[in-house]
């Protein structure tokens, strides 16, 4: 997902769930540093440079690919952009190395959902937006994996986008891929950025969606493919769906970090407190668009009647910079619930036996 719903969809989720402004924009603001908290982003704010949860481009492109070089971007990206759906699940072919890519791959609710809602209670606004971060990414990210691989990331010409027909099977238009990184996508013809085709097992760009480019964080599209992972059998992600999934679900975890729900349990959704406005919501999720941040605003300012500032990501450095107890400021705050995440979810996945994430 990108800032669209990381910030200002995250906002709403928070208004609705009960939260106020002043704190629903502490709450988004953490949902959105998530994805600009790299080393490079934390060498100029002060920060731990443990505290990363993201690499730019320019970072991955210098990235090692060693064992431990793998670790360490196992480690950022695993841990909150495509959270392991099953770290225990049943493959029944391949050796273990596949084995332990394959139970990687990210989905929603799954156990680690759970722990990620569950490690945020009682720890501050700062947490509950890494928590929703994370949560709203199983649903864009499913069917990826957050290490590099190719025979689980890969894309091919098998991908089609589907265009709903009345009373008949979704029309198909074969997506064409541009490895431009610098050209403008089209959604009308449609032809989509995406990475580099490289037959390594173990190539950058073959991290992630990368080879599917934005597809993933677009919430209009629906799309179909062959991964090497899934027999080659088709499946489809329908983004429509699964982001008013993830906005529900983000109300229910958010009402439960709240205090309001007392039990946070999986696939439980707050239809109830989205009901009223359902309509809206749908049609800025279907509209076709790259970026809905301006109607997500609308939507939240509305709700709200106050204005949301753009999401400035220096916004509170010379705070933690200047200040005499760096862990009772909102960075302070925000990197020890980062290092809390993380901890925990390199730990479930070497207690799973998987050493993608280090010894």
């Amino acid at each position: 997902m990108q800032e669209d719903f990381h910030y200002y969809a995250t906002y709403c989720a928070a208004l609705l769930a009960g939260y106020n402004h002043i704190d629903s924009l502490d709450i988004c603001y953490g949902a959105q540093l998530v994805d600009h908290c790299s080393r490079n982003w934390l060498k100029k704010s002060g920060g731990p440079s443990m505290a990363a949860t993201t690499q730019l481009q320019a970072e991955l492109l210098q990235a090692r690919t060693d064992p431990i070089g793998l670790c360490d971007i196992t480690r950022i990206w695993s841990a909150f952009h495509f959270l392991p759906r099953d770290l225990y699940a049943n493959v029944d072919k391949g050796a273990k190395s596949y084995k332990d890519k394959y139970r990687l791959i990210c989905g929603p609710n799954g156990d680690l959902l759970e722990d990620t809602v569950n490690l945020a209670k009682n720890k501050g606004l700062e947490a509950a937006g890494i928590a929703m971060h994370v949560l709203a990414d199983t649903w864009a990210h499913t069917n990826f994996a957050g290490t590099p691989s190719l025979v689980i990331n890969n894309t091919n010409w098998y991908f089609y986008e589907l265009f709903p027909v009345e009373g008949a099977e979704p029309e198909r238009r074969q997506i064409v891929f541009s490895h431009n990184p610098s050209a403008s996508e089209d959604v009308d013809k449609p032809v989509y950025v995406g990475s580099v085709y490289q037959f390594h097992e173990h190539s950058i760009m073959n991290l992630g969606h990368g080879r599917a480019g934005h597809l993933p964080d677009y919430s209009y599209i629906r799309y179909v493919y062959l991964p090497a992972w899934g027999d080659y059998k088709e499946i489809i992600k329908d983004n429509p769906h699964d982001y008013e999934y993830a906005f529900a679900q983000m109300v229910y975890a958010l009402s439960y970090l709240k205090g309001d729900i007392d039990v946070f349990e999986k696939d439980t959704y707050e239809f109830d407190k989205i009901q009223p406005h359902l309509e809206k919501i749908r049609r800025i999720i279907s509209k076709r668009q790259v970026d809905a941040s301006d109607d997500w605003k609308a939507f939240g300012e509305s709700l709200s009647g106050e204005e949301i500032p753009d999401f400035d990501m220096d916004k509170y450095i010379s705070q933690y910079v200047h200040s005499q107890d760096k862990a009772n400021t909102y960075l302070g705050r925000f990197f020890n619930g980062v290092l809390s995440q993380k901890k925990m979810v390199v730990e479930k996945i070497k207690g799973s036996g998987n050493k993608l994430a280090g010894m």
